[in-house]
């Protein structure tokens, strides 16, 4: 926590309006633990609500001294609070205008995490409220890692740099899956880069410092294979670093396609699809061909009038993607796609569901 309290600037004046699950770190550590370490106040919802959260970020019936200044949510909560605001917040130029000043002055600090955040949700998200959502990485297991700047220029897509205290690697690892060479190295310092090229800086993620846990309750092998032999956690990511950021593009095992020797993000693929103005929402997975080793197969919640054409689809993926990432196979569904309460998909529970035979 004090790695957070020194990042993200906290102080006992906050106030901080809390609407997540406390059975994750999300909800227990960042935004309960941290604030009443500090002595600071919180405003929890009994649910999520939309019209509640508004509610309170607008502080219309709250004195100046105890208003909310700290937002934090998952993606799912920031797209149901732009759909709130559209639907039933705005009516006129002047009432936007009124939204945006208030969350300028009364707000200081709006966090997104958890799941990846599109970048049609940021971009939305900044026009509302003049707040561009501060992205940060985290687990269960090692807490807090990664996060963009307090006071700086946030990237979308980017998790930004480690934290005070911690240390994180990018790692290619053998094919016995023991030792590996390190492609990048960083602390809240600097990073440093021991690929030739920053292509080639993509691997799997570690981390080390006193933000790890210790080990799993009465499970000493599973301990064990998550920790290099050198003592660095293994988070399971993919991670890559560019532009002197760090970007998740996501879970090795469900997220990484390798199709025709190209490995492809599924979050990026999804990231360039939500971009579409008839797509709500997105999960891309890979589906095994005897070709291709996979294929990039996509469920969309179609929101555009008509059905959605998967040709056309392709033909629009071609200006925003490489031919390679741009799905061959397209489910079209009219419900939402599943998610848990903090806004992650099951990708395994999705290939079962909409590829059977995939498994």
């Amino acid at each position: 926590m004090n790695c957070l309290h020194r990042a993200w600037g906290w102080t006992s004046g906050d106030t901080i309006l809390h609407c997540l699950p406390l059975h994750h770190a999300h909800g227990i550590v960042n935004a309960l633990l941290c604030p009443l370490y500090v002595g600071a106040r919180v405003v929890m919802l009994p649910e999520f609500s939309a019209a509640a959260a508004w509610n309170e970020l607008l502080s219309l019936h709250s004195p100046a001294e105890s208003r909310v200044n700290i937002f934090m949510a998952v993606p799912t909560i920031y797209v149901k609070m732009i759909q709130e605001y559209e639907n039933k917040i705005i009516k006129n130029d002047r009432m936007r205008d009124y939204v945006k000043a208030l969350c300028m002055q009364n707000i200081r600090l709006m966090v997104s995490g958890s799941s990846a955040l599109p970048i049609p949700v940021l971009d939305r998200w900044q026009h509302i409220t003049g707040h561009t959502l501060l992205e940060r990485y985290g687990m269960t297991e090692i807490g807090m890692a990664l996060s963009n700047p307090l006071k700086g220029s946030r990237k979308p897509g980017y998790v930004g740099n480690p934290l005070p205290d911690v240390e994180v690697r990018i790692a290619k690892f053998s094919q016995e899956g023991n030792e590996y060479d390190v492609l990048a190295y960083g602390n809240h310092k600097a990073t440093q880069t021991f690929s030739k090229t920053e292509e080639e800086i993509v691997g799997e993620l570690l981390v080390r410092g006193p933000n790890v846990f210790k080990e799993y309750w009465k499970k000493p092998q599973a301990t064990a294979k998550e920790f290099t032999h050198d003592g660095w956690f293994r988070t399971g990511d993919t991670a890559q670093y560019i532009n002197d950021s760090y970007r998740i593009l996501g879970r090795t095992s469900v997220d990484i396609i390798k199709s025709g020797g190209f490995k492809i993000s599924a979050l990026e693929v999804e990231r360039h699809l939500l971009s579409h103005p008839n797509i709500e929402d997105v999960a891309v997975v890979g589906i095994p061909d005897i070709t291709w080793g996979q294929k990039v197969a996509a469920v969309i919640q179609w929101s555009g009038e008509g059905k959605l054409n998967a040709a056309e689809l392709r033909a629009w993926g071609q200006d925003c993607m490489p031919h390679y990432c741009i799905p061959s196979v397209v489910i079209s569904i009219s419900d939402e796609i599943p998610r848990n309460n903090m806004g992650k998909v099951n990708k395994k529970q999705i290939l079962r569901d909409f590829f059977p035979d995939s498994s």
